[in-house]
């Protein structure tokens, strides 16, 4: 690893003080109310929408984790990267939805759809998992670049820049978050390519490298039989975990609510799809260019996590590489800080304003602060017992969501395209998919000590991904039973909130939205999708 020199640190340092900058700018220009503090004020425009939801899911969990799959003989964890379609989901089907039932939430919406119930389960539901699938992995992450970077202690660096997030996090809100990872997404895209591009001319490029590491390292596609990566089941879970990830969970949406009307949400979202082809190019390869050169003997790394930072502090100029460890350290403090806000939107809006619905303005935007603190030294004490779980970053990262992922995604699509669906099929689904979804994290740590001939050691040893695919479809089963056996909710109650029950005044209003450019674009990216799962193949 080489350290950085003077001009890596002026680059830091100018690049820290543009975000102060921005973050001082904003604070002077917020209102002091929760639509302001949560929501920017609901006065967003299309390219910072797009550039918010690109920078939130790109955090340096991303950059550390899909690189050391790519270092790590992981690479079909790439189709959670290049599920870019589903970002298009969010703006087309979802999001008019959310903007026509006026919500602040998630939880908030499925109040409106089914009953206060939902909104209780998948509150808690959702805080549980920012701890488990957001704040620990990224804070770990976070640990990795920074002491890798700075030569300092692990927890040092981790705790150091969760603070120093939290601060402009808690004093912004919103807005804050938004404009500053606008600013952060294009250093770090900038950064990420200059890295690809000098490191594919360091190994000869692709071909050279495709000969080091073998044509079949670069399939993504395994056998039905694989014991890691069956594609039936990876195509399956991704798309579950996808469509929660983008369409359902706070963290992104609140990017889309943001937005001036649904016409700039669903641009917004267009141009995050769009923005989401770049991750397989930008840190997947990274990370088989370092192993390239690993197995080259050029380079060395004791853990794939470690592939991006010792690549980039070993190959790119000096300068650019303190412009690339500010990109880094940009992801980490977006990614935590996004998590941040929307913990303290789902705590303040979702719980602390059912208990206490006459709370003023000031005090519940106070309590979505404490709230904030809360959760971190939470997320910080999971860190620990994430190790037992998965030995890659990035696969931990996906094998959590993929049990979070079903009992939600199944609520929420067919809530909306089935009216029939009633209050008492989501609760119960919930319900019963929390903890089905603990117990699968209990048994996956303790699975050892099990007897191997027993359901127990069979439920907690079983594929991550086939388990999200057979757990998905139980949850579908259970809802359409339970909803089928109690009463039919009524038609009054679902106006504008599922397909069937939308007036003919929302249609007309919700097609004037868009033009073909907006569709012609959505074209494209799908195509660019499709392109990119065919060619890794392997040949």
């Amino acid at each position: 690893m080489q350290t950085l020199d003077t001009f890596d640190w002026i680059a830091i340092s100018i690049y820290f003080l543009v975000l102060l900058g921005i973050a001082l700018w904003v604070i002077r220009k917020k209102e002091n109310n929760t639509e302001d503090y949560f929501l920017a004020g609901r006065n967003v425009g299309w390219f910072v929408v797009g550039a918010s939801i690109f920078a939130s899911n790109i955090g340096s969990e991303h950059v550390v984790g899909l690189a050391g799959a790519g270092a790590g003989d992981r690479l079909p964890m790439l189709i959670y990267e290049i599920q870019a379609w589903i970002v298009l989901i969010l703006g087309w089907v979802f999001l008019p939805f959310y903007a026509r039932a006026g919500v602040f939430t998630m939880p908030e919406f499925l109040e409106k759809r089914f009953d206060a119930r939902a909104r209780w389960i998948l509150s808690v539901f959702s805080i549980v998992a920012y701890v488990l699938t957001k704040i620990s992995v990224t804070i770990y992450a976070g640990g990795v670049v920074v002491s890798a970077l700075l030569g300092i202690d692990f927890w040092t660096g981790a705790i150091a820049t969760v603070v120093l997030t939290g601060i402009y996090t808690v004093l912004g809100g919103m807005r804050a978050v938004v404009y500053t990872e606008t600013l952060q997404a294009i250093i770090l895209v900038i950064g990420a390519a200059a890295l690809t591009f000098i490191g594919l001319d360091h190994v000869g490029g692709w071909e050279s490298m495709k000969e080091t590491v073998t044509p079949e390292y670069l399939n993504m596609w395994r056998s039905a039989s694989d014991p890691d990566f069956p594609w039936p089941s990876l195509l399956i879970a991704s798309t579950i975990t996808g469509i929660w990830y983008w369409c359902t969970d706070q963290y992104i949406v609140q990017r889309a609510l943001t937005a001036k009307n649904i016409k700039e949400g669903r641009r917004g979202t267009i141009f995050g799809a769009l923005l989401k082809l770049f991750p397989v190019f930008l840190f997947l390869i990274p990370g088989v260019i370092a192993l390239t050169l690993k197995m080259r003997g050029e380079l060395h790394w004791d853990s794939p996590d470690e592939a991006f930072p010792v690549l980039m502090s070993n190959l790119l100029p000096s300068g650019l590489r303190g412009l690339v460890a500010a990109g880094l350290l940009a992801a980490l403090m977006s990614s935590l800080a996004s998590v941040f806000n929307s913990c303290s939107t789902l705590f303040t809006v979702d719980i602390y304003k059912k208990l206490r619905p006459n709370a003023p303005e000031k005090k519940l935007v106070r309590t979505g602060q404490i709230a904030t603190v809360i959760v971190v030294i939470i997320g910080i004490i999971w860190i620990p017992i994430m190790a037992n779980i998965s030995g890659v970053l990035y696969e931990y990262l996906q094998s959590v969501q993929s049990y979070i992922a079903p009992p939600i995604t199944a609520v929420f699509l067919l809530g909306i395209f089935h009216k029939r669906i009633n209050s008492q099929g989501a609760f119960v689904t919930m319900v019963v998919g929390f903890i089905v979804g603990a117990l699968r994290i209990v048994l996956e740590l303790v699975k050892d000590s099990l007897d191997p001939g027993s359901f127990w050691f069979l439920l907690g040893n079983m594929n991550f991904l086939s388990f999200a695919s057979w757990f998905f479809l139980f949850c579908i089963i259970l809802i359409v039973v339970v909803s089928y056996a109690t009463p039919a909710p009524s038609d009054e109650k679902l106006k504008n909130l599922t397909y069937a029950t939308i007036s003919d005044e929302e249609r007309k209003k919700n097609k004037s939205s868009y033009n073909w450019k907006d569709i012609a674009i959505s074209v494209i990216i799908i195509a660019i999708v499709a392109y990119v799962m065919i060619w890794f193949n392997g040949k």
